[in-house]
């Protein structure tokens, strides 16, 4: 079982886009949202995390107001959602999970639809558009119908109508679903890029994304807030076992790794032709690949491979929704 310390963040308030205080929401006898509070800075590129029925989805609907809170004040850019939901809706640009679209128009079309919805002046419109194939890459497919666009493209599409009327926030829920490993590559650059200008809140199941693209989690887990903290230090924080691996060809390893200080458990993974693999944890936070190359050396050991096994975020994810931890 995991442990984490527990780092508690002051937000400066200069610049918020995002500030929620103790909001709630419930649906009948469902409390889909409890007192949730957190903030989010200007350009920042958030991980917004949780596993299926944490309350992700109410509370982007919450920040786009299309539900309003039982509980607590939303703000967009320091303005309260419920006193000028029109002002605050238009700050943000938004790319739904399914990602709706008109499949039997042009791009073209689709682009000057959106903006004539969002009442974009003409001058705006044609202005907006031209940036918005231009920082997404639409210009190949500018007059293709969307009908005939691969699945990355027709995300692109999506992205493009998010930031059409240049919205100071994005939410882009599951922006990468469904693509391919170079698509996805692709769309993560891309959304680094869109995080440049923007505030993007990015909801998603794919733990290497969070890791490769956002500076900071917010996790949730049955409606409250469980983990708000930069990645780097969420992946550094892990405390109570180190792990490496180590591959050796020798004799007798096992029962000389076994006295190893702080041994944990020790678990052959791997064994090819003469050589062992093993997996080796300690308690604690001291470094056993000294100790086992200094044992190697004077047992005469080859040794083929000895590095850290780092945690990953998916198993950070899983232990603290899954064991009802709290950061």
């Amino acid at each position: 079982m995991t442990t984490i310390k527990h780092d508690i963040k002051d937000n400066n308030s200069e610049n918020l886009t995002i500030e929620l205080k103790s909001v709630s929401k419930s649906f009948d006898a469902i409390k889909a949202v409890k007192s949730l509070s957190f903030k989010i800075k200007q350009g920042e590129v958030i991980g917004f995390l949780g596993p299926n029925g944490s309350g992700k989805t109410t509370t982007m609907r919450l920040l786009t107001s299309f539900y309003n809170p039982d509980s607590g004040n939303i703000k967009i850019n320091g303005i309260d959602t419920q006193e000028n939901d029109i002002h605050t809706r238009n700050s943000i640009g938004y790319l739904a999970e399914n990602n709706p679209l008109y499949e039997d128009l042009l791009v073209k079309e689709y682009l000057e639809f959106v903006a004539d919805i969002r009442g974009l002046t003409k001058t705006e419109k044609k202005e907006n558009i031209a940036n918005s194939v231009e920082e997404i890459g639409l210009k190949d497919v500018y007059f293709r119908p969307i009908n005939q666009l691969s699945k990355g493209y027709h995300q692109r599409v999506g992205l493009a109508q998010a930031i059409l009327h240049d919205p100071s926030i994005l939410i882009l829920d599951e922006p990468t679903e469904g693509l391919d490993p170079n698509q996805r590559l692709t769309h993560r650059n891309l959304i680094k890029t869109l995080g440049e200008k923007r505030t993007v809140l990015l909801s998603t199941h794919v733990m290497q994304e969070v890791e490769t693209t956002c500076e900071r989690v917010i996790l949730l887990s049955k409606g409250t807030l469980v983990a708000d903290q930069p990645v780097k230090d969420l992946l550094n924080q892990v405390e109570g076992l180190k792990t490496v691996y180590v591959e050796i060809d020798g004799n007798n390893i096992e029962k000389e790794l076994n006295k190893l200080p702080g041994l944990h458990s020790i678990e052959v993974t791997d064994t090819i032709e003469k050589r062992k693999g093993f997996t080796i944890s300690v308690v604690g936070d001291i470094d056993p690949r000294p100790e086992i190359y200094k044992i190697s050396k004077s047992k005469n050991w080859v040794i083929w491979e000895l590095h850290e096994i780092k945690p990953k975020l998916e198993e950070i994810f899983r232990d603290l929704t899954t064991q009802n931890k709290k950061l």
